[in-house]
């Protein structure tokens, strides 16, 4: 089974997760108000795990002027992004031994319906 140490930390935290599958699931990168309201986190909350996120590689943070506002979005890097491949890829494998070596569940104590 392969040990569960080898799962990537920055990745296994569920608000890191949920960061990296909304960066997954989109073609371009996501405005920051977007990325925090998908995630449901504050500003704060959001900034703290990107901060770790930039500074491990795995994300890119752009701040622009648009219509003289402020924007700031954030794309996966290639290398970020092979890095949560490996993480996804070593999560489903240790989820399939696990999922092997679980107990059947117990039988339905429900008695049958009848007609």
């Amino acid at each position: 089974m392969p040990p569960v140490t080898n799962l990537d930390r920055v990745f296994h935290e569920p608000n890191r997760l949920a960061i990296l599958s909304a960066l997954c699931a989109s073609d371009e990168p996501v405005a920051f108000t977007v990325l925090r309201d998908t995630c449901d986190l504050t500003d704060g909350n959001l900034n703290r795990h990107l901060k770790a996120l930039e500074d491990d590689g795995i994300v890119a943070i752009r701040k622009a002027f648009v219509d003289r506002k402020p924007r700031t979005t954030i794309a996966l890097t290639t290398r970020g992004l092979a890095r949560f491949q490996a993480y996804i890829d070593t999560l489903g494998a240790t989820l399939k031994q696990v999922r092997r070596h679980l107990p059947d569940p117990a039988p339905s104590r429900a008695k049958p319906q009848t007609a």
